[in-house]
């Protein structure tokens, strides 16, 4: 089992700038990607960005240049710094691990989410 825990959401206005943590612990698979998701209300969850262990990563189109994810392997924390927020961007953020190693690619677990709100 692994638990993601996510950090960092609030409330604030457009403009501004927020930083997202998740926290991975347990039996954690590597390699492996971390991202974030959301789902806004009355939409489906999608993809916000990713990250391999080894550092690559993809955006949604809607967030680049204005979101960068990254990682911390040895505290085995994703962070995702969000600027220049949109009223758009609200939505509940998850956390996502997913194994890419063979014997069991494609597991994952996700955190339980944390609200982000931008007023405008």
């Amino acid at each position: 089992q692994v638990q993601l825990v996510e950090s960092g959401g609030g409330l604030v206005q457009a403009g501004v700038s927020l930083t997202l943590s998740c926290a991975a612990s347990g039996s954690i698979f590597r390699p492996n990607v971390m991202g974030w998701y959301r789902q806004a209300p009355g939409k489906q969850r999608e993809l916000v960005a990713a990250i391999t262990s080894v550092g690559s990563t993809n955006y949604a189109d809607s967030v680049k240049g204005r979101f960068t994810i990254s990682r911390d392997n040895a505290k085995n924390t994703v962070y995702l710094q969000m600027n220049s927020l949109k009223p758009e961007d609200t939505a509940v953020y998850y956390c996502n691990i997913r194994s890419v190693a063979p014997f069991n690619y494609g597991m994952e677990y996700w955190g339980k989410g944390t609200l982000v709100t931008v007023s405008s």
